[in-house]
């Protein structure tokens, strides 16, 4: 009897264990922000958490740039407001509208062309300086036309409201990762700096790239790279608000060979001086902090987004697109299920490391396509 009792016991200290993860975890339940169905349908969700802890949520339906925003931590979200003004409308694959908000202003931007598909595209900033009422805009980033039709980059907002835009650059035909700032909310942009060239001419072709500051102003820009016949994840500084890039340096200590593009570029992301990154090399995902050289294994999967909080990062992944989300919290030494017949989820935390902590993914249910936010902590 005792040894039954024990075992009895043990299965419920384990239940409990297992529910106290996930009440700890899921602090909220998904809140269901827009359905379509396709072709018309939304995509590519992308979130910025400002310094008073609003919600800000970006994502594109064909042509049309799609903005939401929560002022109570995620559990309810204004009516979208729609925004026109990149036609052709880069979507899909991490394409998509970009979104950072600083405490006085609010950018997205979006990569359209005439034609689209490649064949050319430009990013265009609009912005808001009275939380969302009105936008001016559209203006164009990069400074030589056509320059961004790969469709692929990332943006965001520096502890002084500054705001930096990094992208795939194809105006020297090789693909480089070319960056802009911005001081005045999106308004107006810089001259644009070549943040990284290849010494074997591009660097992977088909991967985003991702932004983040640190505390003091400091630009880190994270991309995936092409060199000696490797695709490995490569990190950029800058220490004077983006007029210039440091040399770059290779992230953990394995190598991946391969000779064609994952479509995975990692994320990367700061709380005070703090650094997180992830990233995929072939089946497998890797965390670094700063500091350290060696990757922590995380597990298989892909398409891997950080976020920074002063307890630590919380990471979210795909078991594979279309399929299983898995979250990693900073008191978790395992993941925990997050979401089913999820696509392309990113998560996104205060600049301040307080605050809540936001999820949002595509999920896909045949012909129709929901976007889902969740707090994951309050």
């Amino acid at each position: 009897m005792f040894k039954r009792h024990s075992l009895v016991n043990s299965r419920l200290r384990f239940l409990f264990c297992l529910l106290a993860i996930s009440a700890s975890v899921h602090a909220a339940e998904p809140i269901e922000l827009v359905r379509g169905e396709a072709p018309r349908h939304p995509q590519q969700p992308q979130l910025s958490v400002d310094g008073s802890g609003g919600v800000h949520v970006v994502y594109g339906v064909h042509d049309v740039v799609c903005y939401q925003s929560s002022n109570d931590g995620g559990k309810t979200f204004s009516k979208p407001t729609e925004l026109t003004f990149a036609h052709a409308m880069s979507l899909g694959m991490r394409r998509g509208p970009r979104i950072a908000a600083t405490d006085k202003a609010i950018c997205i931007t979006a990569i359209g062309g005439k034609q689209g598909k490649g064949r050319d595209g430009d990013v265009l900033a609009m912005s808001s300086l009275d939380g969302g009422k009105t936008w001016t805009g559209p203006v164009q980033v990069n400074d030589v036309d056509d320059a961004a039709r790969e469709g692929l980059h990332a943006m965001a907002a520096g502890p002084k409201g500054e705001i930096c835009c990094v992208w795939l650059d194809l105006r020297n035909k090789a693909t480089e990762i070319a960056a802009s700032t911005s001081l005045d909310g999106g308004k107006t942009w810089s001259k644009n700096v070549l943040a990284y060239k290849s010494p074997d001419g591009s660097v992977c072709e088909c991967c985003h790239p991702s932004v983040a500051f640190d505390e003091r102003g400091r630009i880190y820009v994270q991309w995936r790279n092409s060199l000696g016949g490797n695709r490995d994840i490569y990190v950029t500084t800058s220490a004077d608000g983006g007029k210039k890039f440091a040399n770059a340096t290779k992230l953990g200590t394995g190598t991946w060979p391969l000779k064609a593009c994952p479509m995975d570029g990692g994320a990367i992301a700061v709380t005070g001086n703090q650094v997180s990154s992830v990233w995929r090399r072939d089946k497998s995902l890797f965390l670094v902090l700063s500091g350290k050289q060696a990757e922590q294994p995380l597990g298989v999967g892909e398409q891997p987004w950080i976020a920074s909080t002063k307890d630590g990062p919380f990471v979210i992944w795909l078991i594979k697109r279309g399929e299983q989300a898995y979250l990693l919290t900073p008191d978790q030494k395992t993941p925990v299920p997050l979401a089913n017949r999820a696509g392309d989820p990113v998560i996104a935390a205060s600049p301040k490391g307080t605050g809540p902590v936001v999820v949002a993914w595509e999920s896909r249910d045949g012909k129709n396509y929901t976007i889902l936010c969740q707090t994951v902590s309050e």
